[in-house]
């Protein structure tokens, strides 16, 4: 899974999935566990005030946790930008050991049950699910969905609203467009390219693209440096 920066939305998210998990486990008397794989998204990471991103990966591997995630997979903080460095990953992995060493998230197991809110939001969130489960299965199934590209369209849909969100500044982003900081300069720093890269390949099923939230004010900024 990929953990956004939506809190409670975030744990519930997961708690949601095992639910349905062990419903759909039961149902088809399939004897197997739930073994959740989770790492931050890179959606809502910056280029410019790039420490921010340590922020945001935070309260990410803590709603993982919160969540009941088996794995936890760390993001370095200049990732989109640097190659894979010491000092980068060495920064991730002390982000879990504090959670760990310093918030004790390793002492409780299931610190979220009995949290009213999450509790409902998990609920609400597994119903709603299983019911778009449902009409996957009922039009062909996620395969046949996907190379009609009818799921891609959905997650087009969805990207776009929040791109709207982030344009509008509706959704804030620290430091990118919300009291940025104009002295800041990055072009000398990157190592790698960090902005969708446009490939005019046929393919039998049409790619999802993974673009962070802002690239298009940050290819801009470049320009001006």
């Amino acid at each position: 899974f990929s953990m956004g920066s939506n809190y409670f939305f975030e744990i519930a998210k997961l708690r949601a999935f095992r639910l349905l998990f062990a419903s759909l486990a039961e149902e088809y008397n399939i004897d197997s566990e739930c073994h959740i794989t989770a790492i931050p998204t890179k959606r809502n990471k910056t280029l410019y005030d790039y420490n921010t991103n340590m922020l945001r990966t935070t309260t990410e591997y803590m709603s993982a946790i919160l969540g009941g995630a088996n794995t936890v997979y760390t993001l370095s903080y200049d990732e989109i930008y640097h190659k894979s460095n010491e000092f980068g990953e060495r920064i991730a992995r002390n982000q879990l050991l504090i959670l760990k060493h310093e918030s004790y998230f390793d002492f409780v197991d299931n610190p979220a049950d009995g949290t009213y809110y999450i509790e409902t939001l998990t609920q609400e969130l597994a119903s709603k699910a299983l019911k778009l489960f449902k009409e996957i299965e009922a039009n062909g199934g996620f395969l046949k969905q996907l190379k009609e590209g009818i799921i891609q369209k959905k997650i087009k849909e969805s990207a776009q609203r929040e791109q709207t969100l982030f344009d509008d500044g509706k959704l804030v982003l620290l430091g990118s467009n919300k009291h940025p900081n104009t002295k800041d300069k990055m072009k000398g720093d990157l190592e790698i390219y960090p902005f969708v890269k446009q490939r005019n390949e046929k393919t039998l099923i049409e790619p999802i693209i993974e673009k962070r939230l802002a690239e298009n004010l940050e290819q801009n900024r470049l320009k001006t440096e």
